[in-house]
């Protein structure tokens, strides 16, 4: 049995603070902004993630840092997190989407786009 706790209007207050002092090297922003900029120019995409999506992957890899117990991020949050935070903010083009389902293409389509982009060191 999981047992779940209620989290307090102070407290959660106090969490979004300690995410946001998480440090974000000015080369995994540019690592994001690159992902980001790929899915807006794929050919079997017709819309890429927003800039409400990127600040969205941002401030994810913050947060996750943080749970793993880290002030800083690591390309690897980032790896990790592009399915889950951008895979339902692209929208596959009509003729990509008739030779599959678009969810399963959107995440071949990001993979891709991660194997593309050079991580930072």
């Amino acid at each position: 049995m999981r047992i779940t706790r209620r989290w307090t209007r102070c407290e959660l207050v106090a969490m979004q603070s300690q995410v946001a002092a998480v440090r974000v090297d000015e080369a995994l922003v540019d690592y994001m902004l690159e992902i980001v900029e790929k899915t807006r120019a794929h050919e079997s995409l017709a819309l890429g993630v927003s800039p409400r999506g990127a600040q969205a992957l941002y401030r994810a890899a913050q947060a996750l840092a943080m749970m793993e117990g880290r002030d800083y991020v690591i390309p690897d949050d980032i790896k990790r997190l592009v399915l889950p935070v951008c895979a339902h903010r692209i929208i596959v083009n009509t003729r990509a989407a008739m030779s599959q389902r678009s969810s399963e293409l959107s995440e071949r389509v990001l993979e891709d786009i991660l194997t593309q982009v050079e991580v930072p060191l």
